[in-house]
């Protein structure tokens, strides 16, 4: 069995961060998984959860985590004709990575500011 040096798997370690970076890079589409983590939504759901977003960013953001198999778009026959976006398995399994980031994001925000911020209620999405 051929073993990697240490240089090769830290080339592998970094195609892999930069190839996921690539997917939830910016500034909105953490934010937009995040809201589709509580259950399939509306555009204006969406656009209500993240109320600093615009239109257009939102219909952008979302074709792009369509593309990257994130999300799923499903149109409905209906009058008038309903859309909804929902996690993808992909897309779900960013869950465990998510709530690192929220745990290292709060503790990131009390050393910057020097005051605790209480999470009195994490509500379970699942």
């Amino acid at each position: 069995m051929e073993r990697t040096s240490g240089k090769e798997a830290c080339q592998v370690k970094l195609r892999a961060s930069r190839d996921a970076l690539e997917v939830i890079q910016g500034k909105w589409r953490i934010p937009i998984i995040v809201s589709l983590l509580y259950g399939n939504k509306r555009f204006g759901e969406i656009r209500k959860d993240i109320s600093d977003i615009s239109p257009k960013m939102l219909s952008q953001e979302l074709k792009e985590l369509e593309m990257n198999k994130l999300i799923s778009r499903t149109l409905y026959d209906s009058m008038p004709v309903t859309v909804e976006y929902a996690l993808t398995p992909l897309g779900q399994s960013l869950d465990k990575l998510l709530q690192e980031l929220l745990t290292w994001g709060t503790h990131f925000r009390q050393e910057m500011t020097g005051k605790e911020e209480k999470l009195t209620e994490l509500v379970e999405h699942n």
